[in-house]
């Protein structure tokens, strides 16, 4: 079962559907999940510095055996971290993995509170994310975390971000609302749609979706629960073979224009995602539907300092 595929605005193709590393995996040993990730299926690794499991991913992909022409892997540029320490940062990345580049090299969360004269700017950091992909330890570079004004304020770069890793799903964006006109505006998707759409608009940006299925694994029991299971069975009928509430939620976050980053242990749950791809597209209505819920609920799950 071949992965689709998402162009990126340097011409590269990426997974659409990553394994991640972060959360359940965050400082751990994931060597095992990571053999058993790509052995069901999966070649594009979501990876990062500040997630301190770098070399188990390393050790995962050794398990596994797949060439590594046949992988895809993105790793981060650790929070804190300034433009002098970019180049030395991702070396010590590419020796933890035991390969000679990564495929995306991200900044993980833009620099945020007083900076001092002798850290640099934000436009620096950028400068020195174009260096290494001009070395080829990076073949394609990009950002997480960022807001439409992060995005301006490297705008005009000689090379724009290919990704933007955000947090995506139906949940509204806690925190106080006047209306509640600004309430619906104010959950995750309204809140990230003018990002998504700065980027596609100014330099092609893609944006990536992490924390989908939090409605399901985060906050059992809430209102997207409910308008899920009927979607799932309308699906599951029409290819055939039963279809999951998190397919049905992964599937709204492709939806939406965004390459899905998902993690799990489990062989069973891992096939699951990856069959997403097969799963029939959702309706007009039944996309509304999921938006409508998910608008009813506050939360926001990660990186709240960067938002809030």
């Amino acid at each position: 079962m071949s992965t689709p595929t998402v162009k990126l605005n340097d011409g590269s193709e990426i997974p659409a559907i990553a394994f991640g590393t972060g959360t359940a995996l965050f400082g751990k040993d994931c060597t095992d999940a990571i053999r058993l990730a790509i052995n069901s299926g999966f070649t594009h690794l979501d990876g990062a510095q500040a997630y301190n499991n770098e070399a188990f991913l390393g050790d995962g992909i050794k398990a596994a055996g797949k060439p590594r022409s046949e992988l895809y892997l993105v790793t981060k540029l650790k929070p804190g971290l300034k433009a002098a320490d970019v180049k030395t940062s991702l070396v010590d990345s590419l020796q933890k993995l035991g390969v000679d580049f990564v495929d995306l090299f991200l900044i993980h969360a833009p620099p945020r509170g007083p900076v001092k004269p002798e850290d640099g700017t934000i436009q620096d950091l950028w400068h020195a994310m174009e260096a290494v992909h001009t070395e080829g330890l990076a073949k394609s570079i990009g950002v997480s975390n960022f807001t439409v004004e992060d995005l301006k304020a490297i705008a005009g770069s000689k090379i724009p971000p290919a990704v933007n890793q955000i947090e995506l799903h139906p949940f509204a964006v806690p925190g106080p609302f006047y209306d509640m006109a600004e309430m619906l505006y104010r959950y995750i998707w309204k809140a990230a749609e003018p990002i998504v759409k700065y980027g596609r608009e100014n330099g092609g940006t893609v944006p990536a979706s992490y924390g989908g299925l939090s409605p399901l694994v985060r906050a059992a029991g809430g209102p997207v629960d409910e308008v899920l299971p009927p979607i799932a069975e309308r699906l599951g009928k029409a290819l055939g073979k039963p279809v999951t509430p998190a397919q049905v939620l992964s599937k709204w976050v492709s939806h939406k224009g965004a390459i899905v980053v998902t993690t799990s242990s489990k062989e069973a749950r891992i096939k699951e995602y990856l069959e997403t791809s097969q799963v029939p597209d959702l309706t007009a209505e039944e996309i509304q539907a999921i938006d409508d819920a998910g608008a009813t609920q506050h939360k926001r799950f990660f990186m709240k300092q960067y938002f809030e």
